[in-house]
């Protein structure tokens, strides 16, 4: 077995940067995930630290415009509530998606363009 997959590891098939890389691409770009859910998806497929690291300093682009374009999706199907309760939906949504609470907050106050009291 041992010697199957070094096989596999030599030949391409087997790499773990890769599989993290195109990993953290689609959940950042395709599905807008933060940075914290990405490196719990990656740990959770064993992927090591250092690896999580290393792909995550890599990729390029700002976590709060991408929190924000979530966001301005998701809002759309939060028309019709309450602000107050759009906004702690919303809020939710994002923390759940792995952005950082308080960005999550700041999104949310621009997006929806209240404050969480209303």
């Amino acid at each position: 077995m041992a010697e199957e997959l070094d096989r596999l590891e030599a030949v391409g098939l087997l790499d773990d940067g890769r599989f993290a890389q195109e990993f953290a691409e689609h959940e950042l770009d395709r599905r807008l995930s933060g940075r914290r859910a990405v490196a719990e998806g990656l740990a959770s497929k064993g992927i090591d630290r250092a690896t999580i690291a290393r792909v995550l300093a890599e990729i390029p682009g700002d976590e709060e415009e991408r929190a924000a374009r979530l966001a301005a999706t998701r809002a759309t199907s939060l028309r019709g509530l309450s602000r107050e309760v759009a906004f702690r939906r919303l809020m939710s949504f994002l923390v759940r998606r792995g952005h950082d609470p308080e960005l999550a907050r700041r999104v949310c106050r621009t997006v929806l363009g209240a404050d969480e009291d209303g």
